[in-house]
C-alpha cells in the first residue's frame, strides 16, 4: 500500500495515476476498496471498517487522497475544507510556459455535466463559480515547463482548465489541449501536498506525496523543484 499518513482519525495515501477514489461506472476496484482490504488484512478485523474520502482527486490525477477513519473525523474534516482552511499544492508538467511566470489566475467556470468538462465563462452566467489559483514556473526544459500551483478553489477540473487557458496544457491532458495521451491514461498533474488543522488533536498537519518515481519527467522536474526548496539553483 502507499500509505503517506496514518493515525486513528486519518488515513492519506499516494494515488497512482488512472487509478479512482470511489467506485464508477467502470466497475474498476477503487482506493476505497483496496485500502479497507488492505485493513481489514493487516488488522485482523473481523468486519468491515469507516473509511470516507473528505475530497477529490480526478482519475488521471496522481498526489495526495485524503480519508477519514471515523466520523468524528469526517464531520470535521468537511467543515475544514467547507471553510478553505486547507491549503493544497500540485505540480504540474505542461506543454508551454507561462507567461508571466508567477501570477494569479481567477475565471468564472461552469461544468457540463453531460461532457463531463468544465468551461471558462462570462462572470454573471448561471451556474458559473468563480476559480483561483497562484502558479509560479518552477523549471523548463526544450519541451516542457514545471508549474508550481496552489489552489484557493476546489473547482471541477480547475487546474487543467485553468492551465490551458494561458497556452500550458498539461502534459496528456487530451480533454484539456495537449495533443497527445500519456501511455498509462493519466496525465503529468500530482497532488503534492496539503495542509491543515488535525481535526482532532488541533495542530497543523502536512502531508506530502512524491511524483510517480518510475516517471522520467517527474525525476527531472521533481528534483530540480527539491533543490529549488533547498537553497540550490534549477
Amino acid at each position: 500500500m502507499k500509505i503517506i499518513y496514518e493515525d486513528n482519525h486519518l488515513l492519506a495515501v499516494n494515488k497512482a495515476p488512472g487509478e479512482i477514489v470511489q467506485k464508477d461506472k467502470t466497475g474498476d476496484d477503487s482506493l476505497i476498496e483496496i485500502v479497507k482490504a488492505f485493513l481489514i488484512r493487516r488488522d485482523k478485523r473481523p468486519g468491515d471498517v469507516f473509511l470516507v474520502p473528505v475530497h477529490r482527486l480526478d482519475r488521471p490525477t496522481s498526489g495526495v487522497v485524503l480519508f477519514a477513519r471515523t466520523s468524528k473525523a469526517l464531520a470535521r474534516m468537511s467543515e475544514i475544507f467547507q471553510k478553505r482552511e486547507v491549503q493544497k499544492q500540485y505540480w504540474a508538467v505542461c506543454g508551454g510556459t507561462p507567461d508571466p511566470p508567477v501570477g494569479r489566475l481567477e475565471h468564472w467556470m461552469k461544468k457540463n455535466e453531460k461532457k463531463n468538462m468544465s468551461y471558462i465563462v462570462p462572470a454573471g452566467t448561471k451556474g458559473a463559480k468563480k476559480a483561483v489559483l497562484d502558479y509560479r514556473l518552477a523549471g523548463a526544459s526544450d519541451r516542457y515547463s514545471m508549474v508550481v500551483v496552489d489552489l484557493h478553489s476546489g473547482r471541477h477540473h480547475q487546474i487543467r482548465v485553468q492551465l490551458s487557458s494561458i497556452g500550458c496544457a498539461i502534459r496528456g491532458d487530451l480533454k484539456y489541449g495537449y495533443p497527445r495521451s500519456n501511455r498509462n491514461g493519466g496525465i503529468h498533474l500530482h497532488a503534492r501536498q496539503i495542509t491543515f488543522m488535525h481535526p482532532v488533536r488541533k495542530e497543523p498537519i502536512t502531508i506530502v506525496a512524491d511524483p510517480p518515481a518510475k516517471d522520467q519527467l517527474w525525476r527531472f522536474f521533481g528534483e530540480a523543484i527539491r533543490n529549488e526548496e533547498e537553497g540550490g539553483a534549477i
